[in-house]
C-alpha cells in the first residue's frame, strides 16, 4: 500500500512509527548490520521517526574517531579510502565509511553511489560502507551524512572515514564534522597547490601528497612545507586569533588554557605524507600521522573542544531549521507566500510588516518566557 513502510506498518500512525524506531534502535545497538543500513535509509530520505531515531542514537555515540578525506577529483581519495579501511582492519579495528556522492540533478540521489568503491574490504563485515548524496550542497556534507555517522559511531565502530566529493572553500563542512582531516592533493598540478592557498590549507591536519611515484611528487611536497611554514609564521605572529589547528584564547586567560578550555601550550603541527594509493605504498605513514593528530586531540583536550563546537553547531542547525518550518507554517497560514508578495505588489502591505507579523507569535513565545510566564524548564522535564 502507497504509504506503508517497507516493514508493513503504516507510517502514518506515530504509536507505530515510535515503536519501530525503538525496534530498529535495539537491533542496531546489538550489532544487527541489516538495522544499521535500515537506519542510514531513514536518515538519508529523511522518513517520518528519522530526528526520534538519530535523537535516541546520540547518547551511544562520541567514541569513533572521524577521520574526513577530502581533496580534488581524481586525487585517488576512493583508493586511498579502501587501503586505509584495510589497515585499520589489519590493526584490529572496525570501520564505518560514507562516501559522499554528487547529487543526481533529478533524484537528489547519489550519481555514484552503485560502483564498487571498497575492492579491497568487500566482503569483510568489520567495513561498513555507504555511499550517500551531496544533496546539492557541492563539496559540502549534508545533515543525513553527520547524522549517518552518529548512527555507525552508536553501532560501535571505531573508526568512521568519510570521503567528501571534492575539495573548494565550501570543504570547511568537514572540519566541523571530523575529528581528523586528510586533505590529498595530486603531483604535478598546479591547481591544487592554487586551490590549496584559497584557503583548504587551513583545514587540514594531514596533507597526503597522493600518487607519488609520478613526476612533481617532490615538487608539490617542497610547496606544501612552504606553504605551512608560512602558516606557523602567520599564526606565531597572531596567536590570539582562532584557527583549526588551535582556537586562540580569550583576553585575560590562563596561557595554558584555551577559551574553549583546551590546553594551548602545544599546537598540531600539520604532517606531509606520501602515498602511493594503488600499491598501498605510504598507508602506514598515513596511518601513523592520523593516529598521531588522533592522541594529540585526547591529550591536549582539543577533542572535547571540537565536541562542544560540533554540537553548538548541531543545536543552531537544528533551531533554524524548525524555526523555518514554524515560519513556513505562518505564512501559509496568512495566505501563503504568493498571496503576500501580491499584497506587497499593490502596495497594501512591505516586506518588513509581513516579516514581522510571521515572526511575532514566535517572539511573543520567547518574550513570555523571559518575563517569567513560560515553564522555562528543561525541555527533557515535560
Amino acid at each position: 500500500m502507497g504509504g506503508d513502510d517497507p516493514e508493513g506498518e503504516d507510517v502514518a500512525d506515530p504509536d507505530a512509527t515510535e515503536a519501530r524506531i525503538e525496534r530498529l534502535v535495539e537491533r542496531l545497538l546489538a550489532g544487527e548490520h541489516r538495522a544499521l543500513a535500515r537506519a542510514i535509509t531513514l536518515i538519508e530520505n529523511r522518513a517520518p521517526g528519522h530526528r526520534d531515531l538519530v535523537a535516541r542514537l546520540h547518547g551511544h555515540a562520541g567514541d569513533a574517531a572521524v577521520v574526513g578525506v577530502t581533496g580534488s577529483p581524481g586525487a585517488g581519495k576512493s583508493t586511498l579510502v579502501d587501503k586505509l579501511a584495510r589497515a585499520y582492519r589489519d590493526q584490529g579495528q572496525t570501520v564505518g565509511v560514507v562516501a559522499v556522492d554528487p547529487s543526481s540533478p533529478y533524484s537528489g540521489g547519489s550519481v555514484l553511489g552503485d560502483r564498487i568503491r571498497m575492492g579491497a574490504s568487500s566482503g569483510d563485515m568489520d567495513v561498513f560502507v555507504r555511499s550517500m548524496s551531496a544533496r546539492g550542497r557541492l563539496g559540502g556534507l549534508s545533515t543525513a551524512t553527520t547524522e549517518a555517522i552518529t548512527a555507525l559511531d552508536a553501532f560501535g565502530k571505531d573508526v568512521v572515514v568519510v570521503e567528501t566529493v571534492g575539495a573548494g572553500q565550501s570543504e570547511v563542512d568537514i572540519v566541523r564534522t571530523a575529528d581528523t582531516v586528510a586533505v590529498l592533493v595530486q603531483p604535478g598540478s598546479g591547481d591544487d597547490v592554487q586551490m590549496l592557498k584559497a584557503g583548504i590549507l587551513e583545514i587540514g591536519d594531514v596533507f597526503v601528497v597522493n600518487k607519488a611515484d609520478i613526476d612533481g611528487a617532490a615538487r608539490t611536497v617542497a610547496e606544501l612545507e612552504e606553504m605551512l611554514h608560512r602558516q606557523r609564521s602567520a599564526g606565531d605572529a597572531g596567536s590570539a586569533q582562532s584557527g583549526h589547528h588551535g582556537p586562540g584564547m580569550a583576553s585575560g586567560a590562563d596561557p595554558a588554557t584555551r577559551e574553549d578550555g583546551s590546553d594551548a601550550t602545544a599546537e598540531w603541527d600539520p604532517r606531509i605524507v606520501e602515498t602511493v594509493a594503488t600499491t598501498g605504498e605510504g598507508v602506514d605513514d598515513l596511518l601513523d600521522a592520523l593516529d598521531g593528530h588522533d592522541a594529540w586531540l585526547r591529550e591536549s583536550g582539543a577533542r572535547e573542544a571540537k565536541a562542544r563546537q560540533r554540537h553548538g553547531a548541531e543545536i543552531r542547525r537544528l533551531v533554524r531549521s524548525d524555526l523555518t518550518e514554524l515560519a513556513e507554517a505562518e505564512l501559509a497560514r496568512r495566505g501563503g507566500l504568493d498571496a503576500l508578495a501580491e499584497r506587497v505588489q499593490a502596495r497594501e502591505t512591505d516586506p518588513y510588516t509581513v516579516a514581522d507579523a510571521v515572526v511575532e507569535p514566535i517572539r511573543e513565545c520567547v518574550k513570555s518566557d523571559d518575563d517569567g510566564s513560560g515553564d522555562g524548564g528543561d525541555p527533557e522535564s515535560e
